[in-house]
């Protein structure tokens, strides 16, 4: 392309001191000679990028409830969902957009496609996600084994897919949490294509050792979770943050994936309107 690709990150962490973007830019740096980037701060200044000026969209996780917002931000967000899927339809070149966690929460409840529910407790550590029939052939999850390993972190869960509404905007689950025989609950869902330009996952593909470790520098989030998961789950999971075919795997593939298939296809709309 003539011109850089233009990346819009939109902060969901509502000014919390965090590792997570930390993780995304390391991502996004790793194409800095083809991308430049700008971080929207959404809930804390209700910060929205213009659509014309950006290519690609990542919106992060961030804390809280995904059914309540104050009323301005949330709206405007789900304002800016609509005239970026209207772009989409009338424009050659798309925008591709990536939802993580709460954004994927609020991205599913806005297409009206499944529910969201409180967890009976919270989910957190490093987790098993399951490809489903369509993500085993999914461009996103190209490179991984399954099951692979996430980091999960939430109190909120995707349940109750209306089968209805994916069939209708061509939507399709693409991850499912692990299979828990020992509950009676129903799998969460862990991971959504919207469309071919948008895309969503319930766990943190930004996340790398390096940030679960900080977390666990304050020593009550440490005890707080090892009261959660028990000693010996809480030394599981930090061997598995050392695992190189696990966290680091997901790290290096998800969101490295979702870029080079959006520059691929930004790169692909130039020349095809430049002839």
């Amino acid at each position: 392309m003539n011109t850089q690709i233009r990346i819009a990150i939109l902060d969901m962490y509502n000014s919390e001191p965090n590792q997570g973007m930390r993780c995304i830019i390391d991502i996004i740096n790793r194409f800095n000679q083809i991308v430049t980037f700008k971080v929207f701060d959404v809930r804390g200044k209700s910060e929205f990028p213009e659509i014309n000026k950006f290519d690609i969209y990542i919106s992060t996780g961030g804390p809280g409830n995904p059914l309540i917002g104050d009323g301005n931000w949330d709206l405007k967000y789900y304002q800016f969902i609509d005239q970026l899927t209207l772009w989409n339809k009338e424009n050659k070149s798309k925008k591709h957009v990536l939802f993580i966690c709460h954004s994927f929460q609020m991205a599913c409840k806005h297409f009206g496609l499944a529910e969201i529910t409180k967890r009976k407790d919270t989910s957190f550590g490093v987790m098993t996600v399951h490809k489903t029939k369509d993500g085993l052939s999914d461009p996103l999850f190209e490179g991984l084994a399954d099951p692979f390993y996430a980091v999960d972190s939430r109190d909120y869960q995707v349940v109750q897919p209306k089968l209805s509404m994916f069939s209708k905007k061509g939507a399709s689950i693409i991850s499912l949490e692990k299979i828990r025989d020992h509950v009676q609950y129903e799998r969460a869902i862990m991971a959504v294509r919207f469309s071919a330009y948008f895309v969503g996952t319930q766990f943190h593909p930004e996340a790398d050792p390096i940030s679960f470790v900080a977390n666990l520098r304050n020593a009550e989030a440490r005890e707080k979770i090892k009261k959660m998961k028990g000693k010996r789950k809480f030394r599981n999971m930090l061997e598995d943050l050392l695992d190189e075919d696990k966290i680091y795997k997901t790290n290096e593939t998800i969101i490295p994936n979702f870029l080079r298939i959006a520059i691929n296809d930004l790169i692909k709309s130039e020349k095809t309107l430049s002839n």
